[in-house]
């Protein structure tokens, strides 16, 4: 695999299944991370846990892996800097954040109301402001999918779990 900006890579039709096409480990690039809250820290470790049990993650032109991702963000770009299970670099990913700003920034605003929620709200108001959140996660999720086509090919439950690590990433202290 080579390295790949947002112009470059081909549609495939299929994503592969099986060990070879997974992700094994991943490293988040936090240096810019100071402090997070208990209710940050919690979904970014369930979501590296939920990632690494069940994911099918296929960079175009792989003969497989498994891999380890490491996800960053570098001069306004998420960059998918992935490695095969021996460390030995395999290829670079690079997307702009521009397409993303909004849909995080509006997660943001909605996971904080419903953190505040869950404290004092009604249980009809808790549901409601979840599912405006899990339907804003639903469209991080298919836009990453969009913009890594041709480039990384991957089911909606890894592209849902790889949205959240990515919206922990933007979180500076």
């Amino acid at each position: 695999m080579a390295d790949q900006s947002e112009s470059g890579g081909r549609e495939t039709d299929a994503v592969p299944q099986g060990a070879a096409f997974r992700i094994v480990d991943l490293v988040l690039d936090e240096h810019t991370v100071v402090r997070r809250s208990p209710d940050v820290e919690h979904e970014r470790k369930v979501a590296i846990f939920d990632l690494l049990e069940e994911n099918v993650f296929a960079p175009s032109g792989s003969d497989g892996g498994p891999y380890i991702l490491h996800l960053a963000i570098e001069d306004n770009r998420l960059v998918f800097d992935i490695r095969l299970e021996d460390a030995e670099p395999h290829g670079k990913v690079l997307l702009s954040l521009t397409p993303f700003r909004r849909i995080v920034k509006d997660y943001f605003m909605i996971c904080e109301s419903y953190y505040e929620a869950i404290k004092t709200a009604a249980p009809a108001q808790i549901e409601a402001i979840d599912m405006g959140r899990r339907g804003l996660h639903n469209e991080g999720s298919e836009l990453l999918k969009e913009r890594l086509a041709g480039k990384i090919d991957m089911d909606f439950d890894t592209a849902r779990r790889l949205f959240t690590l990515i919206c922990v990433l933007h979180i500076k202290g």
